[in-house]
């Protein structure tokens, strides 16, 4: 039933991406703020989402996903923008302060543009997953602070070279995969499924 649904819900995503390919491609996005109180970025989401108790991931809308402001649910590509967005904007604090760079505020932003031609399985050609990522950081230094354009550029170079999230987007790390299940049977005996690959 939850399958059938789940189709006559998408099958008119899928023909609107067929016959214009390129509504099938959208830039997700996430931003955090930086202060000079302490060394944290601070992300911001929706409403609906900041009042959950618990993040809830969902389908996007254009994989047949519910509203996020209604539902609730984030899609895991914004979840990924945003541990990037926290990840490098905690870096960056943390290299400021450590090259006494005063930090007064500033943002910190994360564009990522999908396909959802690939992930729908519309086209085997299509990508699954961001094609481009963009991060950017937008600063406001204390006033009376002066900072060499030099030390300016060591501060993007260790953040980038020191966000974890960012260099394990960057470089690709050994991956498995694993999915186990159990099934009862008539008789009261489990049957065991198990599936693993390394990538």
């Amino acid at each position: 039933m939850a399958a059938a649904a789940l189709r006559q819900k998408r099958a008119p995503i899928k023909d609107g991406y067929r016959s214009d390919p390129s509504s099938a491609v959208v830039t997700l996005s996430s931003s955090g703020t930086l202060d000079s109180s302490s060394i944290t970025c601070k992300i911001s989401t929706g409403k609906s989402i900041h009042d959950a108790k618990q993040k809830v991931a969902g389908l996007h809308q254009k994989a047949g996903g519910d509203d996020p402001e209604i539902s609730g649910e984030l899609c895991s590509g914004d979840m990924l923008l945003e541990a990037l967005v926290a990840c490098a904007g905690v870096t960056l604090k943390a290299v400021a302060t450590a090259l006494d760079i005063p930090i007064k505020e500033g943002t910190v932003r994360a564009d990522g543009d999908l396909d959802f031609k690939g992930t729908m399985g519309i086209d085997r050609n299509a990508p699954v997953g961001f094609t481009a990522i963009r991060l950017g950081f937008d600063l406001t230094l204390e006033a009376g602070a002066d900072v060499p354009e030099e030390k300016l550029e060591k501060l993007g170079k260790l953040t980038e070279r020191y966000c974890v999230v960012l260099q394990t987007i960057t470089k690709k790390p050994e991956l498995s995969v694993s999915l186990h299940g159990t099934q009862e049977s008539e008789h009261g005996i489990d049957k065991t499924l198990s599936w693993s690959q390394k990538s």
